[in-house]
C-alpha cells in the first residue's frame, strides 16, 4: 500500500455513516503504528491476544482515551485478565464464558460491554452460538446482570459470494431485532459488530454499528512471526 495510514483512515472514515464506529484491528501491528492511527483520529482499537494487548497498552498508556476491544477468541482461564484490559469484549461465544465473565465482573466491581458471537451459517472454523442455541440461552444470559450485553458479533464463513455475505449480515441484524422485541431486562442488543477489511461495505449496508478493520488500514501483517 503506497498511501499512509493517515490517508487510508481519512478516506475510509469519510465514507462511513456517523452511526458506524470504526475499530482499528491492531493485532500484530507495532505500537508506533497504533500511535499514527490515533493521531489520525482513531480511538477504538481491537486486539486478539491478551499478552500482546497488555504490552501495547503499557507502551501507549499516555493515550488515555483509547477504548480497547477484544475481538479474538477468549479462553475462560484468561477471562479475568481480559476484563482488566478491555472495555469491550466482542467474542463472548458461549453461555459458560458469559457466566464466568459475569461472576468475575461482580468480583472486580466493573460492568464490561460485551457482544455475543453468533454463527448464522454453520462454520467449523469459528466459535459462537448457532441461532437456535443463542435463542435457547437468552433466559440465562439475561441473568448475567454484571455484563452490559449490548450487541451481536458475526464473521461470515470463508468462500461466500457477496450476496451470501450480505445475507449473513442482514440475518444478524434481523436476529438482533428479534431479541430486542422480546424486551429482556438486561439484553440490549443495539450494536452489530460485523464487517472486516474485505466486506465492511456490505456490513454497513446491512446495519453494522461497529466494523473491525485491520489490513485495509495497516497493510498486510506477517502472521508467521
Amino acid at each position: 500500500m503506497s498511501s499512509s495510514i493517515d490517508e487510508r483512515i481519512t478516506s475510509i472514515r469519510s465514507s462511513l455513516p456517523a452511526s458506524v464506529r470504526l475499530i482499528a484491528v491492531s493485532k500484530q501491528v507495532p505500537a508506533e503504528a497504533i500511535r499514527l492511527a490515533y493521531n489520525a483520529g482513531i480511538r477504538d482499537f481491537g486486539e486478539s491476544r491478551i499478552q500482546e494487548a497488555a504490552t501495547k497498552q503499557e507502551q501507549l498508556q499516555d493515550l488515555s482515551d483509547i477504548t480497547w476491544h477484544l475481538i479474538g477468541h477468549l479462553q475462560s482461564n484468561k477471562a479475568k485478565k481480559a476484563l482488566e484490559l478491555f472495555e469491550w469484549i466482542h467474542s463472548v461465544d458461549n453461555l459458560k464464558l458469559a457466566q464466568r465473565l459475569n461472576q468475575l465482573a461482580q468480583q472486580l466491581g466493573i460492568s464490561p460491554k460485551v457482544c455475543l458471537q453468533v454463527k448464522i451459517l454453520p462454520d467449523a472454523n469459528k466459535s459462537g452460538w448457532s441461532v437456535p442455541e443463542l435463542l435457547a440461552d437468552l433466559t440465562e444470559l439475561n441473568q448475567c446482570k454484571f455484563l452490559q450485553i449490548q450487541g451481536l458479533m458475526t464473521i461470515p464463513p470463508l468462500g461466500l459470494s457477496e450476496t451470501e455475505i450480505y445475507d449473513v449480515f442482514y440475518s444478524t441484524n434481523q436476529l438482533a431485532q428479534e431479541i430486542q422485541l422480546q424486551n429482556w431486562s438486561n439484553l440490549h442488543i443495539q450494536h452489530l459488530s460485523m464487517g472486516m477489511s474485505g466486506d465492511y461495505q456490505l456490513a454497513v449496508k446491512a446495519g453494522a454499528t461497529m466494523i473491525r478493520l485491520g489490513t485495509i488500514l495497516f497493510g498486510d501483517r506477517n502472521y508467521n512471526k
